[in-house]
């Protein structure tokens, strides 16, 4: 059973950074694609970033790009999501998501693995 817990959400000023990372247990993640996806109150859940993880291509949404990076680490089997430069647009609960399958990296409904979600909100 796949298993993705996220962590590194909280409250900080614009202009700010987090990290976020994202454990992955349960499979060997090297075929994967790894995303995060986020959804703010009110809104549908979109694409932020995503990477295939033997290959480390990867993904950004227009919003993040530059701002944003997706990386991993395979001995942590873990993903992370640095953000810099936070704005208050950016607040949402962020999700970590893996797929095995082909189709869109940028497309949530090719992810069948979901964490639960981490909280990240920008103050103006």
């Amino acid at each position: 059973q796949v298993q993705l817990v996220e962590s590194g959400g909280g409250l900080v000023q614009a202009g700010g950074s987090l990290r976020l990372s994202c454990g992955a247990s349960g499979r060997t993640f090297t075929s994967f694609g790894m995303g995060w996806f986020r959804q703010a109150p009110g809104k549908e859940r979109e694409f932020v970033a995503a990477m295939r993880w033997s290959a480390g291509n990867t993904y950004y949404a227009d919003s993040v790009k530059g701002r944003f990076t997706i990386s991993r680490d395979n001995a942590k089997n873990t993903v992370y999501l640095q953000m810099n430069s936070l704005k208050p647009e950016d607040t949402a609960v962020y999700y970590c998501a893996a797929k095995t399958k082909a189709g869109l990296v940028t497309a949530g409904a090719f992810y069948e693995y979901w964490g639960q979600g981490t909280q990240v909100a920008v103050s103006s």
